[in-house]
């Protein structure tokens, strides 16, 4: 028995297009609603027929549904759930696809009291964004992290559980603040480190533009594709984890300063330690299958 039948999807970017084509390529009788605040994109979604149907308002989109997912930037998850709230019913579980917890937790229970909410954050995605982003393997064989409140109908966590495993994701569940802490150092620095990088060598005096692009390494390529990602999305992550984020950060400016110490004082023993523990980490990501091992990541060369 299919957990849902009625999912309704509010937003309709890489995540929101992705999620209604994994629904209809794994769960081809769950009717799916759309919409999306730009009129663009709703023509866009209409015209590939993204959806079963693209409604011009929330409110409009939800009046039917057991399972709403808002796939919106964080800052706004709870207007929007605001704006539904009217139409919303009364049975239908309400979750997301944001990748902080604790303030959309917070944000969604004040504008929809009494509602049963279990965020979700489906760890997967791309730098590239929109209604044709999206691809129906996205969460195959990615996690997706539920952070049910602590009074939360189990009936329903495990409803959005194996809704997520039908799209071939496999599903963990912790503590709102717990997933915080863990995508603050997995996630969020990353992306935070490179937009800096990248904002670094721009400004550069004695390094132009042009050469920055026509001699950037394999590395400073890799940074610069996740610098692509959605700013408005990572401005709106940023703010809402601050707190975890800020822990983060001063612990790896902690150890920054180590490195530089190292190579200041001539230390090859320890950047030699440094660099075989950390490619440990990189095997043992291979192993879990969260990438792969193919030559320079997996690029191409004719």
């Amino acid at each position: 028995m299919l957990p849902f039948s009625r999912v309704t999807i509010i937003g309709l970017g890489l995540i929101g297009s992705s999620l209604a084509r994994a629904i209809k390529a794994y769960m081809p009788t769950v009717r799916v609603t759309g919409h999306d605040a730009s009129a663009e994109v709703r023509e866009t979604a209409t015209r590939i027929n993204l959806c079963d149907d693209v409604s011009d308002t929330a409110g409009a989109a939800v009046l039917d549904a057991d399972l709403v997912i808002l796939c919106v930037p964080v800052g706004v998850m709870g207007d929007v759930a605001a704006d539904i709230a009217v139409d919303l019913p009364t049975d239908a579980i309400v979750s997301d696809v944001g990748s902080c917890k604790a303030e959309i937790l917070a944000a969604l229970q004040n504008a929809l009291p009494g509602q049963t909410i279990i965020p979700a954050h489906p760890v997967a995605g791309t730098e590239n964004s929109g209604p044709e982003a999206g691809f129906a393997s996205l969460f195959k064989g990615r996690w997706c992290i539920l952070t049910p409140p602590e009074n939360a109908d189990a009936i329903a966590v495990e409803r959005l559980s194996e809704f997520w495993r039908r799209l071939d994701a496999d599903v963990d569940l912790m503590s709102a603040q717990h997933h915080d802490l863990v995508l603050a150092i997995t996630s969020h620095l990353p992306h935070l480190i490179a937009y800096t990088i990248v904002g670094t060598a721009s400004d550069l005096e004695d390094v132009t533009r042009s050469e920055v692009i026509k001699y950037s390494a394999g590395g400073f390529r890799d940074f610069t594709r996740i610098a692509a990602s959605d700013p408005t999305m990572w401005r709106d992550v940023f703010l809402a984890n601050k707190d975890a984020v800020l822990e983060m950060l001063q612990r790896f400016s902690e150890d920054l300063s180590a490195l530089q110490r190292a190579i200041r004082w001539n230390d090859g023993d320890a950047l030699f330690n440094l660099f075989t523990r950390t490619r440990a980490v990189r095997r043992s990501i291979i192993e879990e299958g969260q990438d792969d091992a193919a030559p320079d990541f997996g690029r191409t060369h004719e």
